[in-house]
């Protein structure tokens, strides 16, 4: 298993798999059944970053009800953990999984993994969700924007990297938050969604993996990309001050403005204020 390792589960299948650098897991049990959420508290769908991981945690929102090796897609309460699994389902939101492929799937992610959550076979268009449109500085005015770098609007947390062929535009989250943008030059037509996670960053560059999303196998020959996206120098200098080990990158052709054509999944999210 890898820390590399990117999960996706099924809401029709009611199945969880993980990944391992952009493979099926093969030295433990890689798939399991799980509990999603009952009728009114569906499970939604989307391609989430794990925001926070506990090995013991508590629900302070479900009468102080057990989530063992708890990772959190959401900040309003949705969530992987270990949980009792009747057959059907029965969370109010969460994905509940079997006690042991819980903790062993906790052994091998990490903060700022990629999760895809989806009910069916067809791979979600991306768009962003409407907490980071109702942000301070909303994304949509950043697509309409000139180059620009902030990360002191929130200088931790895990990032993520969207760029869109739509609006021509590349937007840097951190921990939800929109920390810079630049217009983007795309060779060709982009054909698909694609995700990668960066693995490693030596003397050689950074090393990306692909992430198969649903509907789409690991074997198969991956949309190339290298090349074909350019962005301003000063920009790609300031992205690589933040690359690490975990960071996510989605490249989709469809558009991040709200009310664009597709139906919408979420990318990231803002973590609340304390208090």
């Amino acid at each position: 298993m890898s820390p590399d390792a990117p999960a996706a589960r099924s809401a029709a299948a009611a199945s969880i798999a993980a990944w391992a650098s952009a493979t099926p897991v093969r030295r433990a049990r890689n798939a399991a059944t799980v509990s999603s959420g009952r009728p009114g508290h569906d499970t939604p769908t989307g391609i989430y970053t794990v925001l926070q991981r506990r090995v013991e945690h508590y629900s302070n929102l479900y009468n102080n009800a057990p989530m063992p090796y708890m990772q959190r897609l959401t900040w309003d309460g949705v969530a992987l953990h270990g949980g009792n699994l009747p057959g059907y389902p029965a969370s109010h939101g969460c994905i509940r999984l079997p006690q042991q492929f819980a903790r062993q799937l906790f052994g091998v992610t990490h903060l700022g993994m990629t999760v895809v959550v989806t009910d069916r076979p067809a791979v979600p268009r991306v768009a962003l969700s409407p907490d980071l449109l109702q942000a301070s500085q909303s994304v949509a005015s950043l697509l309409d924007a000139p180059e620009t770098w902030t990360p002191e609007r929130s200088p931790t947390g895990p990032v993520s990297i969207v760029v869109s062929a739509a609006d021509r535009r590349v937007v840097v989250l951190r921990n939800g938050v929109p920390i810079g943008t630049a217009p983007v030059t795309i060779d060709g037509e982009i054909g698909r969604t694609s995700a990668f996670v960066l693995s490693r960053v030596d003397a050689q560059g950074p090393t990306w993996l692909r992430v198969p999303l649903p509907g789409q196998s690991a074997d198969e020959t991956p949309e190339q990309l290298r090349g074909r996206i350019h962005v301003p120098e000063t920009f790609r200098r300031s992205v690589e001050s933040v690359l690490a080990p975990g960071i996510t990158v989605v490249v989709t052709g469809d558009s991040l403005r709200a009310g664009s054509t597709g139906d919408p999944v979420m990318v990231a999210e803002e973590e609340p204020a304390e208090g």
